[in-house]
């Protein structure tokens, strides 16, 4: 039998996962408690199944496989509900929402400072380690106050650049 531990949520809902996710997430309680009160955002099972999720993803997912992948630890959750802790978060900038032209958007836990690397031909979004970027002079901002920036690159991710090319027979 499980303990109870009355800093987590834990439940029968979290009895589907194994010993070693359970204690991941339950460490993580305490710091994802303290990113939200930090932000002014209550804390809730949903965001905190939010927040948990990004913690655990290695990559950037979309905000369909975030309810996915929280709709795991808690059945109940409902698509909306989700979608709209998912914006309050990106809202409350602890979430970075990664915009891909033509493609749904991707979502990032903000932590360490990176830039990212969106791939043309695959939508791949990586992450790229930091590297200081010079704010615009101020004669370019007007009375824009900038909060943050980020830069975003694009073009051909490694596979996708090593991957041979084809042509088309119209292409001569």
């Amino acid at each position: 039998m499980r303990k109870h531990d009355p800093l987590s949520f834990h439940n029968a809902r979290l009895d589907k996962l194994s010993d070693e996710t359970e204690s991941r997430l339950a460490m993580d309680v305490e710091t994802i408690r303290h990113l939200l009160d930090a932000s002014g955002v209550k804390f809730t099972t949903q965001r905190y199944c939010v927040m948990a999720f990004l913690m655990q993803s290695p990559g950037h997912p979309t905000a369909a496989e975030i309810f996915d992948g929280v709709n795991r630890l808690d059945p109940r959750s409902a698509r909306a509900t989700v979608y709209r802790n998912l914006r309050d978060l990106v809202e409350a900038g602890l979430v970075r929402e990664v915009a891909v032209e033509g493609r749904s958007a991707r979502f990032d836990l903000k932590g360490m400072r990176h830039h990212h690397f969106i791939c043309d031909r695959c939508g791949e979004v990586e992450d790229m380690e930091w590297f200081n970027v010079p704010q615009p002079p101020a004669k370019f901002l007007g009375d824009r106050r900038v909060r943050e920036y980020e830069l975003i690159l694009r073009g051909l991710c490694t596979s996708c650049a090593s991957a041979p090319t084809h042509r088309s027979a119209d292409s001569g």
